[in-house]
């Protein structure tokens, strides 16, 4: 795989440079956010690691400028441990997952063999699923054409479990995606903000959207 790597911690870059091209990938590097936004508009690359805070352009508005141009490579988005933010404006600016610092060599292994199977696919503006239909950038979800009202944390549930249609989703998982590792909360906020959900997506339609899979977590499986 030829991947872009940008990454202004001098440190973390030599590091990841040296393991990716171990593992036989070639890699390219940028330290400042207009220079890989410059190699990533100018080579097609199999994928993009990227951080969020950079000189220059920032990890957001460089994926918002490579999905605006057309440029689909798979973008795996490098973030703060405490920025469950961030993480939700990254998939909304378009990434296509995001890693927590600090993390182990492995996973950025498999996160990016993951990525690349899936090939570079070009986002929809809206997600539907079923329908439902949630639009990022006007931050509004629809069902039957009807506007449902949710909060921030309602959306960003509800955002993740429609990336991720009929997918049996852990409750760890969960958690690490909406709300963070180090979330120190009561220990079933899951399950609340999916009853959430459902008092405001299924009761008022009759019709059934989130399924349990019991003893594992949800599925977003409006069939």
């Amino acid at each position: 795989m030829r991947i872009l790597l940008v990454e202004d911690e001098t440190k973390m870059a030599r590091a990841l440079r040296r393991g990716l091209e171990q593992e036989g990938h070639t890699i390219d590097v940028s330290t400042d956010g207009d220079d890989g936004l410059s190699k990533a508009l100018e080579y097609d690359y199999d994928a993009v690691v990227l951080d969020v805070m950079l000189p220059g352009h920032d990890g957001f508005s460089i994926c918002r400028e490579l999905r605006a141009s057309g440029r689909w490579s798979p973008v795996l988005m490098l973030t703060a441990r405490d920025a469950v933010d961030d993480r939700i404006r990254g998939l909304d600016a378009g990434a296509d997952d995001y890693l927590v610092k600090p993390f182990a060599f492995g996973e950025l292994l498999a996160r990016l063999r993951a990525l690349v199977r899936r090939g570079p696919t070009e986002r929809p503006p809206v997600i539907s699923v079923g329908d439902v239909k949630l639009d990022p950038a006007a931050h509004t979800v629809t069902r039957s054409g009807r506007t449902v009202d949710l909060s921030a944390r309602e959306f960003a549930l509800l955002e993740f479990l429609m990336r991720h249609p009929g997918e049996v989703l852990s409750r760890s998982r969960i958690l690490e995606q909406v709300w963070d590792y180090s979330y120190s909360g009561f220990s079933n906020v899951v399950d609340v903000y999916v009853a959430y959900l459902r008092r405001k997506l299924e009761r008022p339609f009759g019709r059934p959207l989130i399924r349990t899979v019991r003893g594992v977590g949800y599925a977003l499986d409006p069939s």
